[in-house]
């Protein structure tokens, strides 16, 4: 049933970025746009959808926040690919933006994808203005210098510090650089209805470091053809993460425990949220 639905909502998504970009001019940084939003999981997309159904909003409304998280994140990973940052050549399985044109192509389609998440969370199809106001400030707040970018700017302090993370440390980065969009794309559906979002703002915040802690093992276990990107780099770089201050069983060990805290937020929902279980079920147990 789980991966029937993500399935659909990758359908979905991919769909709409399709009808998005078409109206663009073909030119290099659109179908760099294109290459940049094409495959992956779509989870942040995913979780915007199924927490609208939870509080009883279609998907013709919901469509355009969940495109928008994943036109943000797309952007984050362009960028991220660079190489003044991570310096990586395989994104998703295929060439990153740089390597399949260049440095300049790749920042500016990462701006663009960046402001287009912002168009599309801002269409009046999604509903009143009150409602896209919040989504627009939220998203905001969790892409910018109090979310993502934050985490982001700590992870590359970190790689020069003289000494490594702590546990607090490496899970604060994170909550920033990969829990940020998690929980906003979670929250999303109860900002849309204007419902409580403290329920799934808990689960957001457990699931966005279980599924920092999965990367992490991933990068120790994974294999890059089935990951998708390159494994191992954590490791070579001598970078402090949750396998290397944890332990690779007591990294499992916390990621499960995440996921229980996780599915024990979404009790108010009773059997209303198990789709949303089935996904923090997921966020350790995937392969990419």
């Amino acid at each position: 049933m789980f991966d029937t639905q993500l399935a659909a909502a990758q359908r979905d998504i991919a769909a709409h970025f399709e009808k998005v970009l078409s109206g663009l001019d073909d030119v290099p940084v659109t179908r760099a746009m294109a290459h940049a939003t094409d495959g992956g999981k779509r989870l942040r997309g995913f979780l915007v959808l199924e927490s609208a159904r939870l509080h009883g909003i279609g998907s013709a409304q919901a469509i355009w926040p969940a495109t928008a998280i994943e036109a943000l994140h797309a952007y984050s990973l362009v960028h991220d690919d660079l190489p003044c940052m991570d310096d990586d050549d395989l994104r998703r399985g295929a060439p990153t933006v740089h390597v399949k044109w260049d440095e300049a192509t790749a920042v500016l389609a990462g701006d663009a994808l960046q402001s287009l998440a912002f168009e599309l969370a801002a269409d009046p199809r999604i509903g009143g203005a009150d409602v896209r106001a919040t989504l627009v400030t939220t998203l905001a707040q969790a892409a910018g210098a109090q979310g993502m970018v934050l985490g982001q700017a700590l992870d590359i302090a970190a790689e020069t510090a003289d000494a490594p993370l702590t546990l607090e440390e490496i899970t604060t980065l994170q909550q920033g650089k990969t829990g940020a969009l998690i929980a906003w794309s979670a929250m999303a559906g109860a900002r849309m209805a204007g419902a409580d979002v403290a329920p799934l703002a808990a689960y957001a915040t457990a699931i966005g470091l279980a599924f920092q802690i999965a990367d992490d093992i991933l990068d120790v276990e994974g294999d890059a053809a089935t990951v998708g990107k390159a494994t191992g780099k954590d490791i070579a770089a001598g970078k402090a993460t949750f396998v290397s201050i944890l332990g690779l069983d007591g990294a499992k060990s916390r990621a499960k425990a995440l996921v229980e805290s996780a599915c024990d937020a979404l009790s108010i929902y009773q059997g209303k949220a198990d789709t949303l279980r089935e996904t923090a079920r997921f966020v350790i147990a995937r392969k990419t």
